[in-house]
């Protein structure tokens, strides 16, 4: 890696895959301080009910733009490898790529590898740090601008930016707000950097934290836990994987839900005698009350299994028998655990 000069304009190599990764993109390639020569994207994944090949976002907005594409599986070919260094970029610029680099491709740029990670480090290093944050119950997160190393989320830190997650919020209302954060914060690291106000400052290990990435499990229910806790899972898996949960219809075959909103009710749990974790209360101001730990939680919106979403209303009316006791299942406990 060398040192910042006088570039005019920088040659940059932008390297990201998702929505959020093209918002950046888009806010790179308005910059008049850079040029885009090339974007690397994973490779085209089969979407949609006839699985035909989707082209991830990035490759939509550089294509559009008549931007060289690359879609490397990964580096471990020289050939992808000496392809990079042939177009000779001061700056390779990183956001929601989805590879890990290896240090070999870290060296090639001119100046410096980039990186745009949505947390504020060394807070949630790792692959989900949105939706961690907001199924934690943080009340903020935010944009750090990273200096790349080999670590996963280990390198110094240029700026970081901090914005707040509000108790409405959901992991894609928070994406949104980054993903445009992102690319604001990157234009002022590069700025910064060209004009040497900028200096790398070494992360404190000893405090970070890890955002492992989601799977549809992190989605289920417990009602063990109090209801804020509950509730800042919905809205942390939301849209995915989504909040589900199993109803135990005694009688009836049981039923999966899935969560699409909800929200901690003013209900005392105590308002039923013998209510436990689990329990499921009927309509109570319009949602389907869940008792938990501490607190009941309101499902104001939810999905059966194979059927369209509806409101609670129309859910009682449809799925549960007047008078019927039923229970949210409650996770088995892993082996792990």
């Amino acid at each position: 890696m060398g040192q910042t000069g006088p570039l005019n304009p920088a040659t940059l190599v932008f390297m990201g895959t998702p929505a959020l990764a093209a918002t950046v993109l888009r806010r790179v390639l308005a910059w008049p301080g850079g040029r885009v020569a090339a974007a690397y994207t994973q490779p085209d994944r089969p979407a949609g009910r006839g699985y035909a090949l989707k082209a991830p976002p990035v490759k939509e907005l550089a294509l559009e733009h008549n931007i060289p594409v690359f879609q490397p599986r990964n580096f471990k070919a020289e050939a992808d490898v000496a392809a990079l260094r042939e177009l000779a970029p001061d700056f390779l610029l990183v956001a929601a790529y989805g590879l890990i680099l290896p240090q070999r491709v870290l060296d090639i740029p001119a100046v410096l590898p980039l990186n745009v990670h949505t947390s504020l480090l060394p807070l949630y290093r790792g692959a989900a740090p949105i939706q961690r944050a907001v199924m934690n119950g943080d009340t903020k997160t935010g944009v750090s601008i990273m200096v790349m190393d080999a670590g996963m989320d280990t390198g110094p830190v240029l700026l970081r930016r901090e914005i707040p997650i509000g108790p409405q919020d959901t992991a894609a209302t928070v994406h949104a707000a980054l993903a445009n954060l992102g690319g604001a914060l990157l234009i002022e690291a590069l700025e910064g950097l060209l004009a040497r106000r900028l200096h790398p400052v070494p992360q404190d290990h000893a405090k970070a934290t890890h955002a492992p990435k989601l799977s549809k499990a992190d989605g289920q229910l417990d009602c063990a836990l109090p209801a804020a806790a509950v509730d800042a899972l919905v809205r942390g898996v939301t849209p995915w994987p989504g909040a589900y949960c199993t109803l135990l219809r005694p009688g009836q075959e049981n039923i999966v839900i899935g969560i699409e909103s909800g929200r901690p009710l003013d209900f005392p749990a105590n308002a039923a005698s013998d209510a436990r974790p689990g329990d499921v209360l009927g309509l109570v101001d319009g949602h389907l009350a869940l008792v938990c730990g501490s607190g009941v939680y309101g499902i104001s919106r939810l999905r059966p299994a194979g059927r369209k979403p509806m409101d609670a209303k129309a859910f009682v009316n449809g799925y549960l028998a007047s008078g019927q006791k039923i229970r949210v299942a409650l996770p088995v406990p892993s082996k792990a655990q």
